[in-house]
C-alpha cells in the first residue's frame, strides 16, 4: 500500500483498476469524466477503455463483457443515465454474470448539467443496489466492493458520487500494483432462457429480484461502511456507539454531507450519527437501532429526501414517535448543493432551543464573495463566428435557433443571442421540426457539435427526412469534444486506447441519409459563411451546412490582433456585435488582450475603418 494525492475521479477509476476492472465504457460529462481518463492512463495491459458515442451504447458495451463474465464498469453525469436508461432497466431483469458497476456522478447545484437529478431515486426505480461514497478514500474502496456485491448477487450495481466527492482532492492509500485482483472472464455461456428477455422471463425475475432486495437490505445493514457513529470517535470507527446526553436527537446523512456533518460535529460529545452508504437497498436494520430512544432526526443529505422518506417510512412501519425532519419538513433547503456553511447552520438550528450548551466547531469566517465571471465563448472560438454568420444573414427574417449541449450553448450570451432554446443532448433537431410545424413561416436552425451529432442527433436527423420538414442544420464542427476536455470523438480518427482509425466523415453520413444540400465552410471566413448561409436556407427541404474550424485549445494560436489606434474611430461595434472577451477599451481606444488574442481575424473582418489588424504592433503590416 502507499499514499497518493488524488481527485476522487481518480481514486474510483484506481478502485476499479485495483478490482481487476477488465472493460472501462462511457461518454465525457462533468462530473465524471476524469474516471475513465484515468483508467486509460493507468490500466493494466488486458484492461479495455473507450469512449463510447452516447450512454446508451457505453452500457451496452459493458453489459456484454458483464454477460461474458468479464468486471465491468460504465461511466457517465447523472443526465446521462437518461440516455441509458433503456438498457439499463432491461438489465436490471437479466442481471449479469460478472461483476458490472454503473457509474453515475450526480451534479448538486447543478454546477454544469441541465437538471439537478438524484440517481438514488434512479437506483430505487430500476431495483438496483447503490453505494454512495462521502470521501475519496472511501470511493477508492467502495467502488472494488461494489463488484464484489455485484457478482454476489448477479447484478449491476450503481455508485453515485457526487461533484466534491468526484473533483475534490484528498491523500488516498491505495494498492500497490501487486496487490491487484486479477480478474480472469470465463467467457460467454450460450443460454437463451437467461440472457434473452421475454415477458414470461421478466415476471419470474422480477419476484427473485423482489426478494433479492430483502436480503440486500439485511446484508446491508452488516455492511462496514453503514454505520452508527459519534462524531467524537474516529471516523473509520464501524461499532455502535453509545448515545450520550444529546441521545433524543439525531442526524442522518450520507454522501458528501456525512463529510460535513463530522466536520461539524467534531468534539461536541456524543451526539449520534446514522451514515448511510447504501441509500438503496436500504440498511433497515440498522436504522432501527439508530432511531431506537431518539425523539427528533435531522437528516443531511444532497439532492433530495432519499433518507428522509426512508427513515419516515420506517418509523410508520413499527410506530416509533420519532419525528424526522429535512427537507420535506423544510429545516432543510430543498435544491442546490450542501456546504459546510450550510450543514453548520442547518445543526445549529436544530440543536439550539433544546441542547443550548452544545458548542459545534467554529465555522470559518466568510470569505469575501467572488467576482461575477459568467461563462462566454473563449476568444477566438470559431463559434462565435458561425453564430455571427448565421446572425448576419438572417438579420431581419422571421428566424428561431435551437441550440443544445456543448461549448455553443453559450451562444445564448449578449451580443450575439442566438440560443433561442436548449433541451437536452440532440433536443434541437426535434424541437426546430416541431416550431416549422406549427410555424411554418418560420425559419428553423438547429444548431449542433461534431460530438453530439454523433452521440444523439442522427436519429433527429433521418426523422427530419422521412417526415419531409424544412430546416437548416448547422453542425458546429470543431474536431473535438471540447465543453468536457477535448475527448475524441468518431469523427477525430483516434480512440481511447490511443489507435488511429477510419474518421467517420459527416458529410458522407449526411449524404448517405438522404440530404442533398451539405456545404462545408470555414466561419473565420466571415463573407463567405454569410453568403453560404443566405444561399442554403433558401433551399427547401432539410439542408446542412458544416462550419470546420477547430477549437483553439486543440490549435496553435496565430499571432494577436492589434488596434491602429489612428484608424480607430471607438464606434465599438467588433465589442457590440461578437463579445469576445479579448476585446476591451482602454480610455478613447478599443484595446485587444494579447495574451487572450488567438489571431481569429474575425474582429478585423468586421471593422469598418480597417484599424484592427494581425500581427504585433510594428510588423510591417500596419
Amino acid at each position: 500500500m502507499h499514499k497518493e494525492f488524488l481527485m476522487g475521479n481518480e481514486a474510483i477509476a484506481l478502485g476499479a483498476i485495483a478490482a481487476g476492472v477488465n472493460l472501462i465504457s462511457g461518454y465525457p460529462g462533468t462530473p465524471s469524466t476524469e474516471v475513465l481518463e484515468t483508467a486509460a492512463k493507468r490500466k493494466q495491459k488486458d484492461t479495455y477503455v473507450e469512449w463510447s458515442v452516447n450512454e446508451k451504447t457505453a452500457m451496452e458495451v459493458a453489459a456484454g463483457a458483464a454477460y461474458s463474465g468479464a468486471r465491468s464498469m460504465v461511466t457517465m453525469k447523472q443526465v446521462g443515465l437518461n440516455v441509458a436508461s433503456d438498457p439499463l432497466m432491461s438489465l436490471e431483469y437479466i442481471g449479469v454474470k460478472g461483476g458490472m458497476v454503473v457509474l453515475v456522478a450526480d451534479d448538486p447545484g447543478p454546477i454544469s448539467s441541465q437538471t439537478e437529478q438524484d440517481t438514488r431515486h434512479f437506483a430505487y426505480f430500476s431495483k438496483l443496489p447503490c453505494f454512495d461514497p462521502s470521501s475519496a478514500q472511501e470511493a477508492y474502496e467502495m467502488v472494488q466492493e461494489a463488484f464484489d456485491y455485484s457478482e454476489k448477487y448477479e447484478t449491476p450495481v450503481f455508485l453515485r458520487p457526487t461533484t466534491r466527492v468526484c473533483h475534490g482532492y484528498a491523500s488516498v492509500t491505495v494498492k500497490d500494483t501487486d496487490e491487484y485482483t486479477l480478474h480472469k472472464p470465463g467467457g460467454f455461456l450460450k443460454d437463451p432462457a437467461r440472457w434473452v428477455i421475454f415477458p414470461r422471463l421478466s415476471f419470474q425475475n422480477h419476484k427473485k429480484i423482489e426478494d433479492r432486495n430483502i436480503k440486500l437490505s439485511e446484508d446491508f445493514s452488516s455492511y462496514k461502511r453503514n454505520k452508527i457513529i459519534c462524531p467524537s470517535t474516529a471516523p473509520e470507527a464501524s461499532d455502535i456507539t453509545p448515545k450520550g446526553s444529546f441521545a433524543r436527537k439525531g442526524i442522518a446523512t450520507g454522501g458528501i454531507s456525512f463529510t460535513y456533518v463530522s466536520e461539524t460535529l467534531k468534539n461536541t460529545g456524543s451526539i449520534p450519527v446514522l451514515k448511510i452508504a447504501t441509500p438503496h437497498p436500504f440498511p433497515e436494520n440498522l436504522a432501527l437501532q439508530f432511531l431506537e430512544g431518539l425523539d427528533e432526526v435531522l437528516c443531511l443529505e444532497e439532492l433530495d429526501p432519499v433518507i428522509e422518506k426512508e427513515l419516515i417510512c420506517i418509523c410508520g412501519k413499527y410506530h416509533l414517535p420519532v419525528k424526522i425532519y429535512g427537507k420535506l419538513t423544510h429545516h432543510v433547503k430543498n435544491a442546490g448543493e450542501n456546504t459546510r456553511d450550510s450543514v453548520y447552520q442547518d445543526i445549529g438550528n436544530f440543536f439550539k432551543d433544546t441542547c443550548k450548551e452544545i458548542t459545534l466547531k467554529a465555522s470559518p469566517d466568510s470569505l469575501p464573495e467572488l467576482p461575477i465571471r459568467p461563462p462566454v465563448l473563449c476568444a477566438g472560438c470559431p463559434h462565435r463566428a458561425s453564430f455571427y454568420a448565421v446572425k448576419a444573414a438572417m438579420k431581419g427574417k422571421k428566424t428561431i435557433f435551437c441550440g443544445d449541449i456543448g461549448c455553443y450553448t453559450l451562444g445564448n450570451a449578449m451580443p450575439l443571442d442566438m440560443v433561442d432554446t436548449c433541451l437536452c443532448m440532440g433536443a434541437g433537431l426535434g424541437i426546430a421540426q416541431g416550431v416549422g410545424r406549427i410555424e411554418p413561416d418560420t425559419r428553423c436552425f438547429a444548431f449542433v457539435g461534431d460530438s453530439t451529432f454523433f452521440a444523439s442527433a442522427i436519429t433527429g436527423v433521418i426523422n427530419a427526412v422521412y417526415n419531409q420538414a424544412d430546416m437548416t442544420l448547422i453542425i458546429l464542427d470543431n474536431s473535438t469534444t471540447a465543453m468536457t476536455g477535448h475527448q475524441p470523438h468518431p469523427g477525430t480518427g483516434q480512440t481511447m486506447m490511443g489507435g488511429i482509425t477510419d474518421k467517420v466523415d459527416i458529410e458522407a453520413v449526411l449524404r448517405g441519409i438522404g440530404l442533398r444540400t451539405v456545404e462545408t465552410v470555414d466561419p473565420l471566413e466571415l463573407e463567405a459563411a454569410v453568403n453560404c448561409v443566405k444561399k442554403t436556407a433558401e433551399e427547401p427541404g432539410v439542408k446542412a451546412i458544416i462550419f470546420r474550424s477547430p477549437c483553439i485549445a486543440v490549435i496553435k494560436p496565430d499571432k494577436a490582433m492589434h488596434v491602429l489606434p489612428d484608424k480607430c474611430i471607438l464606434c465599438k461595434k467588433c465589442i457590440r456585435e461578437l463579445g469576445c472577451p479579448a476585446l476591451t477599451i482602454t480610455g478613447e481606444k478599443v484595446n485587444i488582450e494579447p495574451s487572450l488574442c488567438t489571431g481569429c481575424t474575425l474582429c478585423g473582418q468586421l471593422c469598418q475603418t480597417g484599424a484592427i489588424v494581425n500581427g504585433k504592433v510594428g510588423d510591417d503590416n500596419e
